[in-house]
């Protein structure tokens, strides 16, 4: 448990039933009149919903527990992604559905960060940028680079990006987590 002043960004709370809400960001509001109270953004830990939500100052919540760890994507398996814990070398299983949209980024190899809570797996961060190979791409038309135009560019994961008409295939380049934008080249 924990008072509405202990609040901080990321910090986990079990509200509603045990659904787990990951603070986004809060503000203490002293208002002239009346008491005070903490304005938060909350987003679901499961579903990605935000929700905004108004505490009285003080006011106990529960908090949860939740570990989080830094592993290294081994390989596919079905429907799973199978990581592997980098202080004890144990493997762990994670359906596609929890992975979620971290699929289009992850080669063998990369480290996420896996958050748990009570054995059960939540989510899969990634860095917010990562660097992938072009798998394929049609070649830019000698004329076409001076307006900034783009094209579909399938990476190494299977996933479909659009880059600059510049980018050839087999070029590494780095590419944003969380919007699928492409970033820049990566210089060898």
């Amino acid at each position: 448990m924990a008072s509405t002043n202990d609040l901080k960004n990321g910090l986990v709370l079990k509200l509603e039933g045990g659904q787990l809400w990951s603070v986004v960001e809060f503000q203490h509001v002293k208002p002239g009149k009346g008491p005070a109270f903490v304005r938060t953004k909350l987003k679901n830990v499961l579903s990605g919903k935000v929700v905004d939500k108004t505490f009285n100052a003080g006011v106990k919540v529960e908090t949860a527990t939740v570990d989080k760890r830094d592993m290294q994507f081994s390989y596919m398996d079905g429907d799973y992604f199978v990581f592997m814990d980098m202080e004890t070398y144990d493997q762990l299983m994670i359906d596609r559905k929890v992975v979620g949209d971290a699929a289009n980024f992850l080669v063998e190899g990369f480290e996420a960060t896996v958050a748990q809570h009570e054995g059960e797996v939540l989510f899969v961060e990634l860095p917010a940028a990562v660097e992938l190979t072009v798998q394929e791409t049609e070649p830019g038309v000698q004329g076409d680079r001076s307006t900034g135009g783009t094209k579909p560019a399938t990476l190494e994961t299977g996933h479909q990006i659009q880059v600059p008409l510049f980018i050839t295939t087999g070029e590494k380049i780095k590419v944003d987590t969380r919007t699928s934008d492409y970033l820049g080249r990566v210089n060898s």
